[in-house]
């Protein structure tokens, strides 16, 4: 097949500045360039060509500014050169789909949603009626994502798909692995925490995100482990190390709890994220919104890290709580995520079983290779009933 992804007006594929549908992207592109022939459009970025071809990958990147025109316009090229794709995978922006598909209409459509997208406030239920009538398959990273489709345009139940996200299982290593042992004893003694407990979070330090609460709990742990410490891998947002009035609250948080117990490393280019990983003890993901799944959760499994995560939107899809992680109910008290910690503190067995049964269940479900078989699958699917 000629498939052609169109990426978000976001990143740039490769992620250079992050991002989590780029990394997927990246991460599929050398499976699915397998058996067939991909055109990647995306944004333009001063360190890469405005077109190039990678190990028989066509990338297109055009201004960030009137994006969705200008893939359009390299469409409606495409077409007029008689050169055509079976189908178009458009990633998170349903709204856009129609102008896609009317610069290429003889195309297969299949649409992936990695938000909810199709909330009332991010699309009007006429535009989505439209949508939903013109792709032929809805890919959703979580269930949670797709019964929020469903929920709204119930004619979508037939199309909806939930295809999962992965990991490059070679770039995350499990702690045990000797391969990955110096480098985390390095990594630990730079950020001086090589003799202490590291609890771990990554992600954005937004409100969604609760790394306020997981600081606050880590006054209880601190009292009881003298010896932990939070480490916190991110930034406000993708790529940019300011700080707002948020992160200024973070600090002050984290200075009430006493000199270096919680470390901020500020933002990580992508690159390094599975290298920052290996720090960690436990993994906490503190999320306090309706999160659609995050792929922290893949990572941090992959890296042979026992998780705890919060009930909210599709966490609970992957992470199943005392089989490979604990799940967190009552998400917004500081005193859950404690007790949770202390309790993996304590049980170093039970901390390794759930550990082992993480990357175990990456390795079978969860590489890149298991995600671009079950895009593949759909995009079949998606030629079977027009």
């Amino acid at each position: 097949m000629k498939i052609a992804f169109i990426c978000t007006e976001m990143f740039t594929v490769p992620p250079i500045g992050g991002g989590a549908i780029q990394i997927l992207i990246n991460g599929v592109i050398p499976h699915i360039s397998n058996s067939h022939k991909l055109t990647v459009f995306c944004i333009t970025h001063s360190k890469l060509p405005d077109q190039e071809l990678i190990n028989g990958v066509e990338y297109i990147r055009v201004p960030r500014e009137n994006y969705v025109f200008n893939v359009g316009k390299e469409l409606a090229k495409k077409r007029s050169s008689k050169e055509y794709f079976d189908l178009v995978h458009v990633f998170n922006r349903p709204s856009d789909l129609l102008i896609y598909k009317t610069a290429m209409p003889e195309s297969r459509f299949v649409l992936s949603l990695h938000n909810e997208m199709f909330k009332e406030e991010k699309i009007s239920t006429q535009m989505g009626t439209l949508v939903v009538e013109a792709v032929d398959k809805i890919m959703t990273i979580s269930e949670y994502i797709g019964d929020s489709v469903t929920s709204r345009f119930p004619s979508a139940t037939g199309k909806v798909q939930a295809v999962y996200s992965g990991i490059d299982l070679n770039r995350y290593k499990p702690l045990w692995d000797k391969e990955v042992e110096a480098e985390r004893n390095t990594l630990r003694q730079k950020y001086g925490v090589n003799e202490k407990k590291v609890i771990l979070f990554v992600g954005r330090l937004s409100t969604v995100k609760g790394p306020d609460i997981l600081i606050e709990a880590m006054k209880q742990v601190i009292n009881k482990y003298k010896d932990s410490v939070l480490v916190v891998v991110g930034s406000k947002w993708f790529s940019d190390d300011r700080i707002d009035d948020f992160g200024l609250r973070l600090i002050q948080l984290a200075e009430s709890l006493g000199e270096n117990k919680v470390i901020f490393t500020g933002f990580v280019p992508p690159v390094e994220i599975p290298k920052l990983f290996l720090i960690g003890d436990i993994f906490v993901c503190s999320s306090q919104w309706q999160e659609p799944l995050a792929r922290v959760h893949y990572e941090a499994m992959g890296t042979g890290l026992p998780i705890i995560t919060t009930n909210r939107g599709g966490n609970a899809e992957i992470i199943k709580h005392f089989t490979n992680g604990i799940v967190i109910d009552d998400y917004t008290n500081p005193e859950a995520f404690a007790d949770s910690i202390s309790f993996l503190l304590s049980n170093e067995r039970k901390a390794d079983k759930l550990a082992r049964a993480g990357r175990a269940f990456v390795e079978t479900n969860f590489g890149f290779d298991h995600v671009a078989a079950r895009l593949e699958n759909l995009y079949l699917e998606s030629f079977e009933k027009k």
